[in-house]
């Protein structure tokens, strides 16, 4: 359920590993590379670099953090190093509780906490040939 991955991520494989039936509410996000930067310039793709296994750690510290915050929730994160293309999953998080409101909740602390705290990094490679990494913004403050 966590993992750091250099093939498409298979999404319906982790909502699988979730399920129960005693969890009613399954919310999923996932991070799709779009065609353009935060700043509106045109991408070809992205690329990421990651230290697996620390990565790794920081994303079951991030579940476990979740279950504490929001109780009975089962977390799942994964994401994909290496180039990707406009239009595939980098990341999938994926929360399942009985109710709703603590998978909703979960889902948004997992992902908030993982662009802030993981080792991965991101290379946004422009059309123009240009290329930048991309600094992640820190936690905010009401997850801290």
């Amino acid at each position: 359920m966590f993992a750091i991955v250099d093939q498409p991520i298979d999404v319906a494989a982790l909502e699988a590993e979730l399920a129960s039936p005693a969890y009613g509410a399954v919310v999923r996000f996932c991070g799709v590379v779009r065609a353009t930067s935060d700043a509106g310039e045109p991408v070809s793709g992205l690329a990421y670099e990651a230290y697996r296994a620390p990565a790794v750690a920081e994303f079951e510290r991030i579940a476990w953090e979740a279950r504490e915050r929001f109780g009975d929730v089962r977390v799942a994160i994964v994401h994909r190093v290496g180039e990707l293309a406009v239009g595939e999953v980098a990341v999938a998080v994926i929360a399942s509780s009985a109710h709703r409101k603590a998978a909703f909740a979960a889902c948004a602390y997992a992902i908030d906490a993982l662009k802030a705290r993981a080792p991965i990094w991101k290379l946004e490679r422009f059309c123009d040939g240009r290329r930048r990494w991309v600094e992640n913004p820190p936690l905010p403050s009401r997850h801290a």
